[in-house]
Order: structure tokens, then sequence, then C-alpha cells
């Protein structure tokens, strides 16, 4: 069986429930679940969420070892960063890029050290103009270093990479804000089916074959 575990913030948490791997509402109501659905046929994949809502990548490290290592996945995948810079722009308790990518290095070379056959993917954040990003829309621009310092490390270690924003800016152009988010983080409906989507691209083209 390939035990697949998903790993970052509150995209990834999306409400799941933190006491049970087997309650109805264990994966939560976001994208993981989504994408539970859709291998559901497959009997061969444990589907572990393992996200919590308003974690930074020094929070992601700080648990990993119960979280990930101990749990020994087959596939790991590590969706994290848009909380580094909101925390800063919301309360000065950030994670600036270069601390972000000193503390991500490690989470990559520590996991692969513990686990050295597990394979990962890479999901960089996006952002779109919001309820909570509007207002300081110009400040935002700087996730884009954030998503670099993702993209960069999934090229050094050779690691699948998902970029989000890319796919977000495209869909927005044609569907409005609106239709993906209300406050321009958390994903509506169609954006959770959005990343689902692309998660699942990404699985079958570069980890599942």
């Amino acid at each position: 069986m390939m035990k697949i575990l998903f790993f970052g913030d509150s995209i990834t948490d999306a409400g799941r429930d933190y006491q049970s791997d087997i309650s109805e509402n264990a994966l939560g109501f976001g994208y993981v679940a989504k994408v539970s659905k859709s291998l559901a046929d497959k009997t061969d994949y444990q589907i572990i969420n393992r996200g919590i809502s308003g974690n930074r990548v020094v929070d992601l490290y700080a648990r990993i070892k119960c979280d990930v290592w101990n749990l020994e996945p087959d596939v790991l995948t590590i969706y994290i960063g848009v909380n580094d810079l909101w925390h800063e722009l919301a309360g000065k308790n950030g994670v600036d890029v270069e601390r972000f990518e000193k503390v991500y290095r490690m989470l990559i070379e520590d996991t692969k050290k513990r686990l050295p056959n597990v394979k990962m993917m890479l999901i960089s954040p996006y952002v779109i103009k919001g309820e909570a990003t509007k207002d300081q829309w110009s400040m935002w621009a700087e996730l884009k270093d954030y998503e670099a310092v993702v993209e960069k490390l999934a090229k050094e270690y050779g690691i699948c990479y998902l970029a989000l924003q890319p796919v977000f800016d495209e869909n927005v152009t044609k569907d409005g804000e609106q239709t993906y988010s209300l406050d321009g983080v958390h994903p509506e409906e169609a954006g959770v089916k959005l990343i689902a989507n692309e998660w699942l691209k990404a699985f079958k083209n570069n980890i599942e074959k």
C-alpha cells in the first residue's frame, strides 16, 4: 500500500479532525479530501492529512518527526509559504525569505536522511486579491520570492514541483477572484477543485508512474 501524507498549513488542514485518521472528517474538506475521493477506487492508497492551520515553515520543521518521519510515508506533499509572509504583514511574526529557504532546506535534507525512499512533491503558495489581501496588495508581491525558493529547492533536489500561482492567475482572469477565494488565500470550492486537479496531474505524471 502506498502511504501518501500531506503536510502544510490551513489550506491542507481544511478543518480536519485532529483526533482521528479514520473519522469521517479525518481529511478535512479541502483539496486533500478531493484527492482522496479521486483515488478512492484504488485500494492500494492510504491518505493522511497533517496540515495545521496557521503553520509557517518553522512550525512544520518543529513537528516533522511526529507528523511525518514516524509515519514513514511513501509520498510526502509539502505545501507551505503563505503564512510565512502573511504573519509578518499581520503581526510581525513571519519568516523572512532567507530563513524560509534555510529551514525548508533543512526540512528536505533531514527528511531524505530519515526516509531515503520517500517521493516528495513541493507546492508553492499563491495569493489573489481578496478581502484579506487587497489592502496590502503591493506588499503581497513578495510572495513571489517564497514561490521562487520552493521552485529552486525542488529543482536542486530533483523533487516534483507544483506551482499554483500561474494556474490561479489564469482562472481568475476568466472567472474572477471571488470564484476561487473570498479572502485571497483560502480557496472556495472552485479553488479547492483546482488545487486537487493540479495535484492529481502532477502525481500521475511524476510520482505514480
